[in-house]
């Protein structure tokens, strides 16, 4: 009698790609029930793994100061508590600047989820190991150290052209070309022509005072850009994968690579290369400046704020979220940044971890309402908001076209994220950079290239 695919699935094999071979060669061969068996041995599969019961547990550190605010905690929370059903997940906690982004289930900005010898690329999303630099540039000019910045630094889509091109290190180049998620010629690429570049959104090149000494600090905030955004892609189509195999239920946005697999250890080496290349990106930008204006630098400090930390088989999944405690950061030289909004002061903290933070703080104000909301509820011109919103202080657009989504008013209150993190004791301020200035990308989409072809085409 011929085996067919339903004889072998009613012995509890799944269907795959595997059955008109193994169905070939076993009618072929004629195999006995027992060396059928044996046979299909080979193809078993583990069973999959059920989402918990229960979700595991989210440490609420927010909470609302209005009606608004109450919207946005009551689906952060919702998101979370689904979420907190993956089958990897341990433990999660919540910021004050907390806010939903994407489906239901997806991880928050502000958000924290503690994962068991799992990494979750979702989970980190595409910028991947935004963070904030700040050097101190002693009795500077603010304004000479914002000129200075703004001829050198790079926003907006796309890399650095051939003259202004900063050298990648040749033992960076080597690590990336020895790591299997990197080496591709999109990947090197990427890393070669955005060094030195900040993208656009909410990243930032701020000037201001120190509080307590009155130095000039420079800060900048940014991420991996091209090259970490290919790493993300890299890394969901692999968790996708092992999410098929292991856990169908799982959401997409949630799968994962196991981290005992070579893929994993591939992929958390890869996620350090990605830091390295990051924190170099700061570098390059505040290096050039000082040498500009032929300032030594009195201090530098630095911190990731949207990154994976391991601890044991931990593995700490900060999507807008500020390391506190030193275990996190093996390159520790200094306190923390949490920048608010361009009008605030940048908040300069220490703190350590507690039973309800995990070890974090807030990353940033946070909004309340999307960028297209924010923008509907504007009355006026662009400039006379602009104009009401800067007062006082140097704000520049890169692309010479205001953005008003990112102006004061498009973020949380200030002093509500500064009162929460007191009362949940996420960090403790311990100076604060009084802003001068910023420059950001700003809607660099109005006069995009392809836009200025279209409209000389008219």
């Amino acid at each position: 009698m011929k085996i067919s695919g339903k004889e072998i699935i009613t012995l509890g094999f799944k269907s795959g790609k595997w059955f008109p071979e193994a169905i070939e060669f076993i009618n072929k061969n004629e195999l006995s029930k027992v060396e059928m068996l044996e046979y299909l041995e080979q193809f078993k599969t583990e069973p999959t793994i059920d989402l918990l019961e229960n979700p595991a547990d989210v440490i609420i550190n927010i909470k609302a100061e209005n009606e608004l605010e109450a919207i946005n905690v009551n689906a952060v929370t919702a998101s979370m508590e689904t979420l907190m059903k993956t089958p990897t997940v341990v433990n999660g906690a919540i910021m004050p600047d907390a806010c939903p982004t994407g489906s239901k289930g997806t991880i928050p900005v502000g958000g924290i989820v503690v994962a068991k010898n799992a990494i979750h690329p979702g989970m980190h999303s595409a910028d991947i190991c935004c963070s904030v630099m700040l050097t101190d540039f002693g009795k500077a000019n603010p304004k000479d150290v914002l000129d200075a910045a703004h001829s050198i630094t790079h926003f907006g889509p796309g890399g650095r052209d051939r003259n202004t091109q900063f050298r990648l290190p040749t033992d960076l180049l080597a690590e990336i070309e020895a790591n299997p998620f990197l080496n591709n010629q999109k990947c090197i690429s990427a890393a070669r022509t955005h060094l030195g570049t900040q993208g656009d959104g909410n990243h930032f090149l701020f000037v201001g005072k120190s509080k307590n000494t009155g130095n000039t600090m420079l800060i900048t905030h940014h991420g991996s850009r091209g090259f970490g955004a290919n790493l993300y892609s890299r890394g969901m189509y692999i968790a996708e994968q092992f999410r098929k195999e292991l856990s169908p239920e799982t959401l997409k946005q949630n799968a994962w690579i196991p981290f005992d697999t070579e893929e994993g250890k591939n992929y958390w080496e890869a996620l350090q290369i990605i830091r390295k290349w990051t924190k170099l990106n700061h570098e390059v930008l505040h290096d050039a400046t000082l040498e500009k204006l032929a300032i030594e630098k009195e201090n530098r400090f630095w911190n990731e704020h949207n990154f994976v930390f391991k601890d044991g088989d931990l593995f700490y999944h900060a999507k807008g979220a500020t390391p506190l405690d030193s275990k996190f950061m093996p390159d520790i030289t200094g306190p923390r940044l949490i920048p608010l909004n361009m009008s605030e002061p940048v908040l300069i903290v220490e703190g350590k971890t507690t039973e309800t933070n995990l070890g974090f703080a807030p990353h940033g104000a946070g909004r309340n309402v999307s960028r297209t909301q924010h923008r509907k509820s504007k009355t006026g011109t662009i400039q006379e908001i602009f104009e009401e919103e800067t007062k006082g202080l140097d704000v520049r657009f890169f692309s010479k076209e205001i953005d008003i989504t990112e102006l004061p008013s498009a973020y949380k209150n200030a002093e509500n994220v500064r009162n929460q993190m007191e009362e949940f004791g996420l960090g403790k301020v311990i100076d604060e950079v009084l802003p001068y200035g910023c420059i950001m990308a700003g809607d660099w989409k109005k006069n995009a290239p392809w836009k200025k072809r279209r409209r000389n085409r008219k």
